[in-house]
């Protein structure tokens, strides 16, 4: 029969125990909001260690989206960063109009200038979507699964 000692138990403990981390803040529904998002997002990732080009482009996006369609004058939106203990980076982005749901188009046109976005974050991202509430806001996530360390 095998007896665990204390100095088995701490250190499955500690191999079994990550920290979530978890960064929010509220910007400005505006274009000059939207890139702080980004840079935001790669100081944050930096300091956690992980890397960081695929989330700035998705927060990029959907920073982008959420000042440009979800906008709402006199109202911020919420850039949302959490690295669970499976090692998942969540991005949201929560915008006051959930009246405008993110609309994905398989095929702009050719010349078009808009339209790609969500299209970029669905091929950078291994799950997304779009969550109502709290009224009258919109939640677009998207998830990464264990971001690369730097």
């Amino acid at each position: 029969m095998w007896a665990a000692t204390l100095s088995d138990v701490n250190q499955e403990i500690t191999r079994s125990v990550t920290a979530v981390r978890h960064f929010s803040i509220l910007l400005s529904s505006t274009r000059r909001g939207a890139r702080l998002a980004r840079r935001l997002t790669v100081q944050q990732l930096t300091e956690w260690g992980h890397s960081f080009a695929t989330a700035e482009q998705i927060v990029a996006e959907l920073a982008a989206n959420a000042a440009l369609h979800g906008r709402v004058p006199g109202r911020d939106f919420r850039l949302t960063l959490t690295v669970g203990n499976a090692g998942t980076l969540r991005i949201e982005v929560t915008d006051a109009r959930a009246d405008r749901r993110p609309q994905r188009s398989d095929c702009p046109e050719p010349d078009a200038e808009s339209g790609r976005g969500l299209l970029l974050v669905e091929a950078l991202a291994d799950r997304w979507g779009v969550d109502d509430g709290p009224a009258p806001c919109k939640t677009a996530w998207a998830e990464i699964d264990r971001p690369a360390s730097l």
